[in-house]
């Protein structure tokens, strides 16, 4: 015999013996914690149970059928049929009831004689049927919520955060942190862009204060940008239509002291930036003074493509194209690497360091954001214009004859896929690829759904190439609704490089799709390929 303690019942679990041959018409009284065990020697054999239910009650109990097939239904209190429970039960069959009027009955019907245990383990009366209190996450969070239920003022919390400044950072479970974004002022809505969940988050509104909320754990090296949308628009149309609204509105928060960049000409153009304590350093971003590399733009015409492009070269300091150690180094998505990630004052830097050998930059423009989703992709007809039209006219420009063990494919996101798939193609010139954050979900129109990380497919049916991978993913990046994200199939595809013998370096990184972050993952990712003039 045990105790049991639930809802406000004490109970004792009790066992009763039914040995029936025929049918029981008379109710069997049913009490939370008594387990009924019923025997059926015949098939129609139908046993009635009360479970001592008033109208509103929540019930919840088991059928564990030992040994045949039995139905159980829920009739009313003139013995008309409610509801089926379980059906042709031959194991265990959990059921739920809320009771619509009292007097209510549990009947067990046999299919073919057996036994089985009958129990009601729950039983929640309408008086104690009342949400739980609300768990918060932080406990900033927790104490205003305290505070205001007592008719309190937020005034004191507003000063303490314009004080601290935004997100709020707590400590939580096993060295991680609890990170809150808040927002003040809104009269509708306010929505957290780029959270850590790596969606589009709604913040919470405290009762009716002026308080708006979101709370997350993280580990303690994140980093990331974001941006607060206050009242974002319900616009008619698709569900894209609706998502896409937030951009109407996105801004800096204005409680955070750290934009990014800070020269941004407004706040619709800035983001701003959390970096927890543990971080990783990215020691190559800052001006230091060092000698400074040049740049030269020309335009390249395509064949191949029937396009032309604005190509940017980097020179280092004091370049010689005779230098064997020289890294040849392809970035795409020049706008973004030649201005909202200083690729230039980077390698200026890590040069002067001596953390790579000289390293000459081609930074490959696209000629509009339609061609940028038609080429970077897997693209065949792109990778033979990078290795037949583009290389050769870097190689005369420069007058460098870069081995492909030198030469290296750079990109984040799409341009991380495009790195790979240009490689894999033409590995006899691009012997290296860096992707960050590459997406590698990524596959063809009518794909199908089992076969839809292309890459990684390549990679296991094909020859083991001559070629060194570097790979990186945000912790954030996750899938949703069962479809693998960045962060997942940048790992598959780590394991399906090793499986094949291939170089690969493979790190995680505690953010998401950001260029915040790949800032320093270009520099890491170049140190590993290249650090200590590995080839």
């Amino acid at each position: 015999m045990r105790r049991i303690v639930g809802s406000g019942v004490v109970a004792l679990i009790l066992s009763v013996t039914l040995l029936l041959a025929a049918e029981t018409t008379h109710a069997v009284p049913l009490a939370v914690g008594a387990a009924v065990t019923g025997k059926a020697v015949a098939a129609g054999t139908r046993q009635v149970f009360d479970p001592e239910a008033a109208a509103g009650d929540y019930v919840k109990g088991t059928l564990r059928v030992e040994a045949g097939v039995f139905d159980l239904d829920l009739v009313d209190n003139g013995g008309r049929h409610l509801r089926r429970l379980a059906e042709g039960a031959g194991g265990v069959a959990e059921f739920q009831l809320v009771a619509e009027g009292s007097g209510e009955r549990l009947v067990v019907t046999a299919d073919r004689e057996g036994t089985y245990v009958l129990g009601i383990e729950r039983k929640v009366g309408v008086a104690d049927q009342r949400p739980a209190p609300t768990a918060y996450l932080s406990p900033a969070i927790a104490g205003i919520a305290a505070a205001v239920a007592m008719g309190g003022t937020t005034e004191a919390f507003w000063a303490m955060v314009t004080d601290r400044g935004t997100p709020l950072v707590e400590d939580g479970q096993d060295g991680r942190k609890v990170v809150t974004f808040l927002g003040r002022g809104a009269k509708r809505n306010i929505r957290l862009f780029g959270a850590p969940s790596g969606d589009h988050e709604e913040l919470q509104r405290l009762g009716g204060s002026d308080i708006w909320f979101k709370s997350f754990e993280v580990p303690d090296d994140t980093r990331l940008s974001y941006q607060l949308a206050f009242d974002v628009p319900d616009v008619p149309g698709t569900a894209r239509d609706r998502r896409v609204a937030i951009l109407s509105t996105a801004k800096a928060d204005p409680l955070n002291r750290h934009g990014w960049p800070a020269e941004a000409k407004d706040a619709y153009n800035q983001d701003s930036v959390l970096e927890l304590a543990g971080a990783p350093p990215q020691p190559f971003l800052a001006e230091k003074g060092n000698p400074q590399g040049r740049l030269n733009t020309l335009s390249i015409e395509s064949r191949l493509l029937g396009n032309h492009r604005d190509i940017t070269f980097y020179y280092p300091p004091g370049f010689d194209p005779a230098h064997k150690d020289t890294i040849l180094l392809f970035v795409f998505d020049a706008d973004q690497y030649l201005g909202r990630v200083p690729v230039p004052r980077i390698l200026d830097n890590m040069i002067a360091a001596g953390a790579v050998p000289p390293v000459v930059a081609v930074f490959v423009a696209n000629p509009d954001r339609a061609a940028r989703a038609r080429e970077l992709p897997a693209n065949l007809a792109f990778a033979d214009f990078m290795a037949t039209e583009l290389h050769p006219l870097v190689a005369k420009e420069t007058g460098l004859a870069v081995p492909a063990a030198r030469t290296v494919l750079a990109g984040s996101s799409y341009g991380g896929l495009a790195s790979a798939t240009v490689a894999m193609r033409h590995p006899e010139v691009f012997g290296n690829v860096l992707a960050m954050s590459g997406s590698f979900w990524w596959s063809p129109p009518g794909t199908p759904e089992d076969r839809r990380e292309h890459v990684a497919g390549l990679i296991a049916v094909g020859p083991a190439l001559p070629l060194r991978f570097f790979l990186s993913a945000g912790l954030f990046e996750t899938g949703a609704q069962g479809t693998a994200g960045i962060l997942e199939t940048s790992r598959h595809l780590r394991d399906v490089l090793q499986a094949k013998g291939i170089s690969v370096i493979y790190r995680d990184y505690a953010g998401g799709h950001d260029y915040l972050v790949w800032q320093g993952v270009i520099a890491d990712g170049l140190i590993a390929l290249f650090g200590g003039d590995r080839p």
